[in-house]
Formats: structure tokens, sequence, C-alpha cells
């Protein structure tokens, strides 16, 4: 399928100017620094590119921030959960220094009338890059407040044009073992899936993040383009897009189909579900020695709880 990309689209208009040329600079030294890790046949990891130096310019402040004081750059960038680079939390810095992400294309199909294939610059442009300071809960009963940079999920679809048939959003990481290691174990059924019901898709809580701390994305939290949704386990913020589809039927999401007893589809933070291995009534900061109480929606009650009215949260969790 032909990439879509305007005559006049320029990259630089994408992002401040210096990020642009920055970007490249890092490409050509992240070549030089793999030709070494390689000299005599022999792959060494090597820990994921710093953040680019270039900030992204005129950030407005987000709607819903929550007024918490954001975790350190090193916490959010050196504890992650990115299994396509490894099942320890340290492996993603390690590991996804290999992943290039420019050039990058996301693939828009399924129930829209504007379906393509789309270059990140063609994504992004239209857009006013926000920065938003969101929670973000893990299943494993740990958290972090992050200050992300990106633009509500839902400005991006309506510009796709999506049908009365579209119910659901499905999206998928990109796959790629040589440069995703950790796919080539069947640690999951690569690549990576996710999905929102249609409303938690267009609410404007729900995020498409390409940066936090002011900076693009490195590549071990989810670079160039990832899903933030902010009353949900983490493990619904899918990394590293290369498709969105708007379908139908409930689409499949990977923990769910790996374990469905555990995982289910929406993954609404919910103390009072507990995970068949570990309690959810209580969750620990990262960077912080004391449990807190887990808040229902991870805090966000007030602003989504209404997507939920008459719904059995216990069974449909």
């Amino acid at each position: 399928m032909l990439i879509r990309h305007p005559s006049d689209i320029k990259p630089s208009e994408i992002t401040a100017e210096s990020v642009y040329r920055e970007r490249r600079r890092f490409l050509g030294l992240a070549a030089a620094g793999l030709a070494a890790a390689t000299a005599g046949g022999l792959l060494l990891p090597r820990p994921a590119l710093p953040a680019l130096p270039g900030r992204f310019d005129n950030l407005r402040p987000g709607p819903y921030s929550s007024g918490e004081t954001p975790n350190s750059y090193e916490d959010v960038t050196r504890y992650n959960n990115f299994y396509e680079f490894g099942t320890g939390k340290e492996d993603p810095a390690r590991y996804a220094g290999m992943l290039k992400t420019d050039p990058w294309s996301v693939t828009v199909d399924g129930e829209v009338e504007q379906p393509g294939r789309y270059t990140l610059e063609d994504i992004i442009k239209p857009h006013a890059l926000e920065e938003r300071i969101y929670r973000l809960r893990c299943v494993e009963a740990w958290s972090m407040v992050i200050p992300w940079v990106g633009f509500p999920l839902g400005d991006l679809l309506q510009r796709f044009r999506p049908t009365s048939r579209a119910k659901y959003v499905a999206f998928t990481t990109l796959h790629d073992p040589e440069q995703m290691p950790g796919q080539r174990r069947a640690i999951l059924d690569w690549p990576y899936v996710e999905g929102l019901r249609m409303d938690e898709a267009m609410h404007p809580l729900t995020l498409l993040a390409v940066g936090l701390y002011g900076q693009a994305l490195p590549n071990q939290s989810g670079a160039p383009l990832r899903l933030v949704v902010p009353w949900k386990y983490g493990f619904k913020s899918i990394k590293s897009i290369v498709r969105i589809s708007l379908t139908e039927q409930m689409p499949p999401t990977s923990w769910n189909r790996s374990a469905a007893h555990e995982y289910g589809f929406y993954a609404n933070v919910n103390p009072a579900v507990d995970h068949p291995r570990w309690s959810q009534k209580r969750e620990r900061r990262i960077g912080e020695l004391r449990k807190r109480e887990t808040l229902p929606f991870n805090g966000y009650g007030e602003q989504v709880a209404s997507l939920y009215n008459g719904m059995d949260l216990g069974k449909w969790f």
C-alpha cells in the first residue's frame, strides 16, 4: 500500500527543527555503536540511546493531569515492562537500543473511510502536543507518575472517519525478532496486540504518546508511538504501534489470549478484583518504600466510571 506523504509536509515541521536534526545525528551514532558492538561477530547488549536532547516546543499543559510529583527520569526509563526485549524490568533499557524507529509508519484500516499507511510525521503533524502528568498502574502492584507528551487518540481516529460499524479499536506492535530479541521466545503469541472499546478510545483521557519529560520517547518506553490509558493496568498501554484497526467485533488481546482467567479485556484498575496470584488492593509507587491503597480506576473514576454503568466489573475485568 502506498504511503501517504503530502508534498507540503516537511519533516522539520513535525517537531522543533533541532529535535528533527538531532534524531538523525543519534541514528548515525547508533549505527556506529552497533558496528562496534558486533565486532568479531558477537552482538553485545547495550543501553538504549538516551532520549533526544532537544525538547518539544510549545507544549501546553494537558487536562486531567495529576498534581502528583513525577517519578525521576531514571525510574521511568530504567524500570519497564516490554517483553519484546526481555522479561526483566531492566531488559528493555539494556536491549532496546537496537530498535530503529526512524523511518516509521502506521497502517490504519478496518471500519474507516480513510484507510492507509501513514508515516509517523503524517500521524503527528496536525495535532497540538500536550504534556500530561498521568499515573500508570501495572498489574504487578507497582505504579509510577509520568509526564507524558502526546495528543488524544480520539482526535486521530476522527481524522480517518470511523464508520457506524466501528465498535472497537485494535492495536498492533511491531513484529521484528531481529530488532526485538524477546520475540525470539514464545513468551506470548507475537506480535503484541491490544484493544479498546470505541468509547474508551474516544475518551479525552486516552493518549497517544510520543514523548515523556518533554523529550522524544526512548525506545524502552515504547518509541516512537505508544498508547497511554491511565485508568487501566499498564499492559493495555501498547508500545511501538504499527497498526490501528477499527473493528465491529471485540479484538483479541495478547495477555487475555495467553491467560484469560488472569487478564480480562477491560483491565480497569480495580482493587476489588485480585489477580489470581496476588492482591490488587495495595500498590507500591516506584521509589517509595511504603505501599498505598489502590484507587478504583487508578483515581480517574470521576472521569471514566460512567463508561461502565450497569456492568459487573467483577465479571468484565
